[in-house]
């Protein structure tokens, strides 16, 4: 069952998101060669104390941190380590904030350094991709709307979209319905109603879209070891459009 909020729910998610959004642009500064994600792992944990919030992740199905740090060809789900990050690298940073029971979510992925022509535009293409899902999420299109924005664009340039890891609604848990894939079809899946609130989280890879799992059972990596960008939004759909609830500004 899709659960839709009230404007007052969306109004705690909202400001949920501002403070995820905040630690998203506070990381942006920390991030250059020689830092560990563990260092970024510790600033979030603090920074969310700081600002009344909580890391929803961290105790999520045994899930042990604050952030996922997902480096190079990791996909998703990274663990925060103490190797530093070098020159080229590049970085997502995911997380779930909980403000006083509302939730929000967001990955960005962050260049180390100066990265290659090709892992750039990896990251202008995916940020591009997340940008066209969020115009397709309005009032009477439907899910399969989105995914379809996504993934012709993102194939038109080359690259490909990952399928095993999808966006999805949230409130008052991480994972609720409706599922967001960024593939498939036009007018197809549930029906965008107002009150909705879900992620849109595109996940794109320089080569072949498949993933395989770490022995950690959590982290998912390329199956050809070429590099990986996800850009991440929690949006809500109004009668006037998509609201970005997690928008850095």
């Amino acid at each position: 069952m899709i659960v839709l909020k009230s404007q007052r729910e969306i109004e705690l998610m909202k400001k949920s998101g501002e403070v995820l959004a905040a630690t998203h642009r506070e990381i942006a500064k920390m991030i250059k060669p020689g830092i560990t994600t563990w260092e970024i792992e510790e600033f979030v944990d603090k920074f969310l104390k700081e600002h009344g919030a909580t890391p929803e992740q961290k105790g999520y199905k045994g899930y042990k941190y604050a952030t996922c740090a997902s480096i190079n060809d990791e996909i998703c789900h990274g663990f925060p380590r103490k190797s530093p990050l070098n020159e080229g690298d590049i970085v997502t940073i995911d997380m779930v904030v909980n403000l006083n029971g509302a939730l929000s979510d967001s990955a960005w992925t962050y260049a180390v350094g100066k990265v290659s022509d090709d892992t750039q535009r990896l990251l202008n293409v995916t940020k591009e991709a997340l940008y066209r899902g969020i115009e397709a999420s309005v009032e009477g299109n439907r899910v399969g709307d989105i995914g379809h924005a996504i993934q012709t664009y993102v194939e038109a340039e080359g690259f490909s979209v990952v399928r095993d890891f999808i966006g999805h609604g949230i409130g008052a848990v991480i994972h609720e319905k409706p599922e967001v894939p960024h593939y498939g079809l036009p007018g197809k899946g549930p029906r965008l109603k107002e009150g909705m609130v879900f992620t849109i989280e595109p996940m794109v890879n320089i080569g072949r879209y498949e993933s395989k799992m770490d022995n950690n059972g959590w982290t998912a990596r390329t199956i050809d070891a070429k590099y990986s960008a996800q850009y991440e939004h929690t949006i809500a759909i109004t009668k006037n459009g998509p609201i970005i609830l997690t928008d850095q500004g």
